[in-house]
C-alpha cells in the first residue's frame, strides 16, 4: 500500500522523494520495497524497475528527466493556449451579445453598506455628483448633540451642495425645533434649503438627484441599503412628498403649532399613542423625546383633563374630542 501524503505534482519533489532518488544515484538502485515511502518517484519516472530484477528500482538520469518533465510542461502548455483559443471563439458571439445587458447593470440596484463610514462615504459621493435635490428624513438622534464633528462636516458638505444650485428638504421630528444642533445647522446653511417637523417621521432615508437613496439595513443602522431602483425611488419620493404636505415649517419660516382646549400639539400626538394602549418608552421613542419627557407631558394631560388614572385617562381622551381633526370639530 502507498502512502498518499507523499502524492504532489511534478514541480517539487517532497524530502523523502528527494532523499531516496539521491540515495538511487549514488548506490544506482535501491529496493522496491523502499519505493512505498515514496511513491511519487514512480509517478513521475524517477525510478523505474531494473530489467534484470524486478525487485530493485533503477533511477533515471536526472538530465533525461528533467527534459521530459520539462517536455510534457510544454505539451500542457499548448494544450491549454489551444483550448483558450476555442473558448474564446464559442464566447466572442455571446460577449457582443451580452455587451448592453452589462452596461445596464454596471451600477447595482440595490448594495448593501456595511459599516457607518461607508455608508457616510456613498452619501458624500452621491451629494458630489448632485446638482438638483436632496431629500431627508432624520428621525431624532440624541447622539448627533455629542458629536460636533459630524455636525461641521454635514455643514461643509450641505453647502458645498447648495452652493451647485441645489435645493435641500428635510422632515423631522418636532424635538428637532429645540435642539441644539438643528438650530447652529441651518444658522450656518445659505441657499434653497427648507426643514419642516411632524410628531412621528419614518426611519431615516436620503435621496439625492431622484437617482440614488439611502435607507437603514438593521436596526443599529450599522449597516446601509444603497436604492437606484426606479420604482422605489419613485416609492420613497412620493411618501417624502405627502409627509412634507402634513409638515409643520420649522426654517425658514418657523410656524408655532396652536394648543386647542389648553391641549398642546405634543400632548395630543402622546394621546393618540396612549389611547393605542403604547407604554410611556414606546411614546417616547416614537416622537423622539426621552422617557421623562414623556411622563411630564403625560401628567398634564392628566390635570388638564382632570384624570386620576391611566384608565381613566384613556376613557376622557376618547370623550373630549381632542382627536377628532379641526374641520370634523366644526360641523
Amino acid at each position: 500500500m502507498t502512502d498518499e501524503t507523499h502524492r504532489h505534482g511534478d514541480e517539487a519533489l517532497c524530502e523523502t522523494g528527494l532523499k531516496l532518488y539521491s540515495r538511487a544515484l549514488r548506490e544506482g538502485g535501491v529496493p522496491s520495497a523502499t519505493a512505498a515511502t515514496a511513491p511519487c518517484l514512480i509517478d513521475i519516472g524517477l525510478l523505474h524497475p531494473a530489467i534484470d530484477n524486478l525487485d530493485m528500482l533503477e533511477p533515471t538520469e536526472p538530465t533525461v528527466a528533467l527534459q521530459r518533465l520539462l517536455r510534457t510542461s510544454e505539451e500542457y502548455i499548448a494544450r491549454e493556449r489551444r483550448r483558450g483559443e476555442r473558448l474564446a471563439d464559442v464566447f466572442e458571439p455571446l460577449i457582443r451579445l451580452g455587451t448592453r445587458a452589462a452596461a445596464s447593470e454596471a451600477t447595482p440596484a440595490l448594495r448593501i453598506l456595511s459599516s457607518k463610514e461607508r455608508t457616510g462615504q456613498a452619501i458624500e459621493e452621491a451629494m458630489v455628483e448632485g446638482r438638483h435635490e436632496l431629500l431627508a428624513i432624520q428621525p431624532h438622534d440624541s447622539k448627533v448633540t455629542r458629536r460636533p464633528d459630524i455636525l461641521e462636516g454635514a455643514i461643509r458638505r450641505d453647502q458645498a451642495f447648495l452652493d451647485r444650485g441645489a435645493r435641500m428638504r428635510a422632515l423631522y421630528q418636532h424635538t428637532a425645533r429645540h435642539a441644539a444642533y438643528s438650530r447652529a445647522r441651518y444658522e450656518h446653511l445659505t441657499g434653497n434649503v427648507e426643514a419642516r417637523t411632524l410628531d412621528e417621521v419614518t426611519d431615516r432615508l436620503i435621496v439625492v438627484d431622484r437617482t440614488v437613496a439611502f435607507i437603514p439595513a438593521s436596526a443599529d443602522r450599522s449597516f446601509a441599503l444603497e436604492v437606484r431602483h426606479p420604482a422605489l425611488i419613485a416609492y420613497f419620493i412620493n411618501t417624502f412628498d405627502r409627509l412634507w404636505r402634513l409638515a409643520t415649517p420649522m426654517y425658514p419660516e418657523t410656524v408655532q403649532r396652536q394648543s386647542l382646549d389648553g391641549i398642546t400639539p405634543r400632548q395630543r400626538a402622546i394621546a393618540a399613542l396612549l389611547i393605542e394602549g403604547h407604554t410611556d418608552a414606546d411614546i417616547a421613542d416614537r416622537l423622539g423625546m426621552n422617557v421623562r419627557t414623556a411622563r411630564v407631558h403625560i401628567a398634564k394631560l392628566a390635570a388638564t383633563l382632570g384624570s386620576e388614572s391611566r384608565a381613566q385617562l384613556g376613557y376622557l381622551i376618547g370623550q373630549s374630542g381632542i382627536l377628532v381633526p379641526e374641520p370634523d370639530r366644526a360641523r
